[in-house]
């Protein structure tokens, strides 16, 4: 590849990653717009069913009253928005939180502790989805090929020239190395930073809540920024975003890199399908290649005719008169 070519890719490879961050920080904006009626006003009538529910409680409150109250609590709740009092001062649906929002939704992680309250959003989570997963997964494997050249193949090479390793070896002891790396990176030094900034989460809790995050699993019981009174909140959503992001790439390149070492094992053919006999039969020709060799051998034949003549009709110095 010539540098001007490379320099080329590299440019488009940029303007493509700003395109989806934009994509990003557009979706969270619209979102945000969206939701935040519905939930400002969702909100308002939590307050007024609180305080009827006190009012009533002073004379007399009977078991209608009170299941009516439980079950619009419990229907609010579920749209992320809590009739407590302390916990009403959070909003789900701010610039950050929208972010963090679209952030999961586009990575498939999904925790379902915030949704949408509003058809006009719900529509958009779909649309925003339906271009929004395909486009991440294009970019992380644009991202994850080119890492793959710094963070696999060179080390691999550097152990094989540098050591004199065989080509095996070298690949499992990167594999090995990348992966306590990864390891120690994207699950244990953020499960120690969320065990300290979360006060609710032990160690356990916090390496389980990284595990089903990167994994993708996602499911919700445990989700950072949440408690009242949470410092930084905006800056703690969009770093647990990026953090959810960064480590999904490095995942994904983890995987990679143990697919080349397994093909160097010859570990896929232990369980893949041998190669069918009659694949080729199962395949109509477009072209009848009998013909082209039949044409082929035709002109051929006319072409070594066509010489000999030209060259019999030439005249020789033996046939001229003298």
């Amino acid at each position: 590849m010539s540098t001007s070519s490379s320099r080329l890719t590299t440019v488009i490879f940029v303007l493509f990653c700003l395109f989806y961050i934009t994509f990003l920080l557009l979706g969270a904006l619209i979102v945000s717009t969206i939701e935040q009626p519905y939930e400002a006003r969702l909100r308002d009538e939590m307050r007024v069913l609180r305080s009827q529910f006190v009012n009533a409680s002073k004379s007399c409150l009977d078991d209608n009253a009170l299941e009516t109250f439980l079950m619009q609590v419990l229907d609010a709740n579920k749209y992320g928005v809590s009739v407590l009092r302390n916990a009403s001062v959070n909003t789900n649906w701010d610039f950050a939180s929208s972010f963090f929002f679209t952030g999961t939704l586009v990575t498939t992680v999904g925790y379902g502790h915030t949704t949408p309250l509003s058809d006009s959003g719900k529509a958009f989570c779909i649309f925003f989805a339906l271009v929004g997963i395909p486009f991440t997964l294009l970019v992380l494997s644009a991202i994850v090929q080119r890492l793959m050249i710094f963070i696999t193949h060179r080390p691999i090479h550097f152990f094989q020239t540098r050591h004199g390793w065989p080509k095996r070896t070298a690949s499992q002891v990167h594999f090995m190395i990348l992966f306590l790396v990864i390891l120690v990176c994207f699950f244990i030094l953020p499960a120690v930073i969320f065990s300290a900034i979360e006060e609710s989460w032990s160690f356990l809790d916090a390496f389980y809540f990284c595990f089903i995050s990167l994994s993708t699993v996602g499911l919700g019981d445990y989700v950072p920024g949440e408690k009242y009174g949470q410092k930084l909140r905006a800056f703690y959503k969009i770093s647990v975003t990026v953090y959810l992001l960064l480590g999904l790439i490095m995942l994904l390149l983890l995987l990679q890199t143990f697919q080349k070492t397994a093909d160097l094992y010859g570990i896929p053919s232990l369980f893949q399908l041998p190669p069918c006999d009659d694949e080729d039969d199962d395949h109509e020709r477009i072209i009848d290649t009998s013909d082209l060799q039949e044409s082929e051998k035709e002109n051929s034949v006319d072409k070594m005719v066509n010489k000999h003549l030209n060259s019999a009709a030439q005249p020789t110095y033996s046939s001229i008169n003298r």
